[in-house]
């Protein structure tokens, strides 16, 4: 051999192994945050490189995660005021193995609660948009603690929908039907309704440590490049009365970790905290339900701290068959239908999130923490804060795959309607709307290819 031609040789070689190694750059997807994991506790391992004493706050955090809250008095001091009026008794309630909570499953055609999957519903009077119902407040409770009486009973009724691709290929959505049942405290009237399932809880730290200005760079509100699509960001008062960017939940209506923590505790536990010092019961409650307290107030600032801690420091799965031919196609077809003109492949952190691994870190969450439009399919029709009925936050994509892995049932969308990511693609409409009537045109062979690439995430 020449030695041109082993120089040719040798440069194809370093060429290949350059592209292995920014493929595996990209399978990074919580960049300093990433751990290789593929089993049903992929969402329950903490980031690396923490500090001893990190490591040790977030030991902490995960029992105050895992563990019952029960009612009070109780000699488990510290861990008693649950309720009276509650959705869950634990955080990992609603957060299974720290991933997604699901609906009930179906039993025929009516759809009794479960207890404990994560199912929220908001509802708020119709002529009275976005405000508390003034019987039953923000938050339907469907669970209580010994003699009181849970304020509802929720039924779901599942409704199909047949569809077909270009090329014949059939499909069938779901999605439900609500209604309610034994109202202990007085008529609902007419409300408008918002059905919540609980996230994977993956990334928290990373998704919090992206600096305001990167978010206000992506949005773009009067759509002024004319791309159809026009993001914004969510503004929402924190806890110290200043007004800031939502990240968390579905309508990105929380702006910390520490927020999330709070309004989940009173919400969904009835857990009081500094921030929020009573129980979560309305005037028309107060009347007919006394209970103990476990405490003024029953978190204190210590669990507050350890929870959102043990959320931030929560790792991401690495992206699992990057490089693949079938994956790196679908990577490739995912941006030619610009899904990412939303779900955002790449960002950057700043420097202000406490955990200093976590500093000016590229991560790929595959969101921009906006809110979009998602047409009249997804729209609940309720305001939420500044969010809008039919707005939603794109959901990072991180961990997707592993969904149906960690939870018991795969559940996809805001309120679990979607079975399978390919159903969730199919509900996309608004600004959205092209980009999924694309999805519906590709061949059966890139859809495929599209799909397997969501399933690496």
């Amino acid at each position: 051999m020449s030695i041109v031609a082993g120089l040719a040789v040798l440069a194809s070689v370093v060429s290949r192994a350059e592209v292995v190694a920014n493929l595996d750059v990209r399978a990074q997807l919580g960049g300093p945050a990433t751990v290789e994991a593929d089993g049903p506790n992929a969402f329950s391992l903490r980031a690396p490189g923490l500090t001893r004493d990190e490591a040790r706050a977030f030991s902490v955090g995960n029992s105050f995660f895992r563990d019952n809250w029960v009612v009070a008095p109780a000699s488990a001091t510290g861990r008693d005021g649950l309720g009276p009026l509650f959705n869950a008794n634990s955080c990992s309630a609603c957060h299974p193995e720290d991933g997604r909570g699901h609906p009930p499953r179906p039993a025929g055609h009516a759809v009794q609660p479960e207890v404990g999957v994560g199912m929220v519903i908001f509802v708020s009077p119709y002529d009275a948009d976005g405000t508390p119902h003034p019987v039953y407040g923000s938050q339907l409770q469907d669970q209580a603690t010994p003699g009181v009486n849970p304020e509802v009973r929720i039924e779901l009724t599942p409704q199909f929908t047949n569809g077909a691709y270009h090329d014949g290929t059939t499909y069938q959505l779901r999605s439900w039907k609500i209604a309610f049942a034994d109202l202990a405290y007085g008529p609902l009237d007419d409300v408008r309704v918002s059905m919540r399932i609980g996230p994977q809880v993956i990334g928290g730290g990373l998704l919090e440590a992206i600096d305001e200005t990167t978010l206000r760079a992506l949005a773009d509100p009067d759509d002024k490049n004319g791309d159809g699509i026009s993001g914004r960001v969510h503004l929402v008062p924190d806890a110290d009365g200043s007004t800031r960017i939502g990240r968390f939940g579905w309508k990105a209506s929380q702006p910390t970790l520490e927020s999330q923590v709070v309004a989940a505790l009173h919400g969904d536990i009835g857990i009081t905290s500094d921030a929020r010092r009573t129980d979560n019961l309305t005037p028309a409650e107060r009347v007919k339900i006394t209970a103990p307290s476990g405490g003024d107030p029953e978190a204190d600032a210590h669990k507050i701290e350890r929870l959102a801690h043990y959320c931030r420091v929560l790792a991401v799965p690495m992206q699992r068959g990057a490089g693949t031919m079938e994956v790196e196609r679908g990577r490739s077809i995912f941006a030619q239908l610009r899904c990412t003109a939303c779900h955002v492949p790449e960002l950057q952190t700043g420097r202000h999130s406490p955990i200093v691994a976590f500093h000016a870190a590229i991560i790929r969450p595959y969101t921009d923490l906006l809110l979009h439009d998602m047409g009249d399919g997804l729209a609940d029709n309720r305001c939420d804060g500044n969010a809008t009925g039919r707005e939603w936050r794109t959901q990072p994509l991180w961990g997707i795959g592993l969904i149906a892995t960690v939870s018991e049932q795969a559940s996809f969308l805001h309120d679990g309607r979607a079975r399978t990511i390919e159903e969730a693609v199919l509900w996309h409409g608004g600004e959205a709307q092209p980009a999924r009537d694309a999805f519906v045109a590709l061949p059966a062979a890139d859809r495929a290819a599209l799909l397997a690439f969501l399933q690496s995430l």
